[in-house]
């Protein structure tokens, strides 16, 4: 069997009327609100939502985040969310993210994010979480 390294949540969302300027575009830091759109989806369909994570104990602030534009979203498009959870050994998660028109499959952006783990105190953890160990073995992402 051959050992999972990234999983993958998909989602649709229809652009809101607020999301849109006059012209009825898309304003370009709503895009990164699709992103967390996307995580929370994630969150949810594989168990690692953020009030699950607050009851352990931790918090889980984005540190970085990416976008890279390709076209513009305009009101009352459907937009696929695609958030890839990318496995690695430090004590961060990250996302990366492919943003698509619905109705033309497009792609209309794409980027990333990186979270940390604070502690209850507000402590940067060096180490992952044994949680997060755990719910990895649990999805098939440990050794």
């Amino acid at each position: 069997m051959e050992k999972i390294t990234d999983i993958i949540n998909n989602t649709e969302i229809v652009v809101r009327f607020s999301e849109a300027d006059s012209l009825g575009i898309v304003w370009h830091g709503h895009y990164i609100r699709y992103f967390e759109d996307g995580r929370e989806a994630f969150g949810e369909q594989f168990g690692l939502g953020y009030l699950e994570v607050y009851r352990q104990g931790f918090t889980i602030p984005v540190v970085k985040i990416d976008c890279d534009y390709k076209r513009s979203l305009i009101y009352g498009d459907k937009v696929l969310i695609e958030t890839t959870y990318w496995n690695c050994e430090a004590a961060k998660l990250i996302f990366t993210y492919l943003l698509r028109n619905a109705r033309t499959k497009e792609i209309v952006a794409t980027g990333r994010s990186i979270q940390v783990f604070l502690n209850s105190q507000g402590e940067l953890c060096l180490n992952v979480p044994d949680f997060i160990l755990g719910w990895k073995n649990k999805v098939g992402l440990s050794k």
